[in-house]
């Protein structure tokens, strides 16, 4: 191993350890003993219990990190959306790095007053719990508001010194990490089941099996690419000329990753909330929308292919591909120029998104099969799973790109000497 490699690795581990740390460091005021009365172990809050987005491991204490990064990806999440609708917000994207520094500066503003708004709710929540809060008041309320906010804005600027000095996503890693210590209490749960016989062991086999196969199906939809071969005719730049080339477009075939299911999560929230509000017998029918009914799942996977079609159509435009492509004197192998070209990728496009959308129902719907059918105590769902996926996949890679490049510069000193 080297220098640079163990360096970059010794700094992720430190950046997690400090997260983990935080994790436990109680909230000024509550009785740390008493946090599981307000909570519970498994709990989640409407909108988040519908996408089954993690809490990344902090919410079971009553400490400075408890909000996590959700407000943060709840941020980013709208401003993408919002960006589909608003053209002077999509096209920030398109401006370069001042462009993009833009978008990220609405996205922490968003992240600031969605964490404020959390965090207020949850201290008014906390002195509702009797014994929680000695001293409940509106100095426990603003105390309470600025820490966990605060601790929220915390993370976010760890998870950025992790994606620049460290390896991986420093999102994607905090978020892997808080689901990761979850485990032992998971499996301590199933033995125990398994033990006094309320899971059978044929059961358990099952869900092991099933576990294997879902990483294996995520594995290999993650790492599939659609290669379009492209051709680049030979010009002429600023009195230089650029030879004719081959190249390969690489589309992946989840190319919207999270965001449409998240979306259509929101969407099926609201729809619970209105109906609660709206009719006398909602409070009947609202739990048919939650996770792991079978109405939940129908509505899931009707407005799951809308979405992404929508988002895909975001991230890539077949017009603007078309065009850009001709502008640098590039053509799609076989197909011609212009409207062919864009019709082609449209085409190409939309079969990438109905297997995509197949696939996130699959990993969506399946885990919640397992808790809700089988009895089994995995409150392992959609979203964690596939993120312990990503992140393993994207540290795996990055690792073995820097090895590559490490053995590169010897063999290239040694080559010098």
């Amino acid at each position: 191993m080297t220098s640079e490699l163990a360096r970059r690795i010794a700094f992720t581990l430190g950046a997690l350890l400090v997260y983990r740390f935080g994790a436990y460091i109680p909230l000024p005021g509550t009785d740390a003993a008493a946090w599981g009365q307000a909570t519970g172990y498994h709990s989640r809050d409407i909108l988040f219990g519908v996408v089954d987005m993690p809490a990344a491991g902090t919410a079971r204490h009553a400490a400075i990190f408890a909000l996590g990064i959700g407000p943060y990806i709840t941020a980013a999440v709208l401003i993408q959306i919002v960006s589909i609708a608003w053209s002077r917000l999509r096209n920030l994207s398109a401006a370069g790095e001042r462009g993009r520094s833009k978008i990220l500066l609405y996205t922490l503003l968003l992240t600031l007053v969605l964490a404020v708004f959390q965090a207020f709710a949850v201290a008014q929540a906390l002195e509702r719990v009797h014994g929680l809060v000695p001293q409940p008041g509106l100095m426990f309320e603003l105390t309470t508001t600025v820490t966990l906010a605060a601790g929220t804005l915390t993370l976010i600027w760890l998870s950025n010194q992790i994606t620049l000095r460290g390896f991986g996503n420093g999102l994607a890693l905090v978020l892997a990490v808080g689901l990761v210590v979850d485990f032992p209490p998971v499996i301590a749960a199933a033995a125990q089941r398994v033990h006094l016989g309320i899971l059978t062991s044929d059961k358990m086999v099952l869900t092991i099996v099933l576990a294997v196969f879902i990483t294996g199906v995520m594995v290999l939809f993650e790492g599939a690419r659609r290669a379009i071969p492209l051709n680049f005719s030979e010009r002429t730049v600023g009195g230089a000329t650029i030879p004719s080339r081959a190249a390969n477009l690489m589309l992946k075939v989840n190319g919207g990753g999270l965001i449409p299911a998240i979306v259509v999560g929101w969407v099926i929230a609201i729809v619970a909330v209105g109906v609660m509000l709206g009719f006398d017998a909602g409070v009947a029918i609202v739990p048919a929308l939650a996770p792991g009914h079978l109405p939940f799942m129908i509505l899931f996977c009707i407005l799951l292919m809308p979405a992404a079609l929508i988002y895909a159509a975001f991230l890539i435009d077949p017009d603007t591909a078309s065009e850009t492509l001709v502008r640098f004197g590039g053509t799609v192998k076989g197909i011609a120029p212009g409207e062919a070209t864009a019709g082609y990728l449209d085409s190409v496009l939309s079969r990438l998104t109905f297997l995509g959308t197949i696939y996130l129902a699959f990993v969506f719907i399946v885990p919640q099969l397992l808790i809700v059918y089988l009895g089994v105590p995995f409150y392992l769902g959609g979203i964690a799973f596939l993120i312990l996926v990503c992140v393993t996949l994207d540290m795996s890679t990055q690792i073995r790109q820097e090895m590559q490049f490490e053995n590169l510069k010897l063999n290239v000193g040694g080559y010098r000497r």
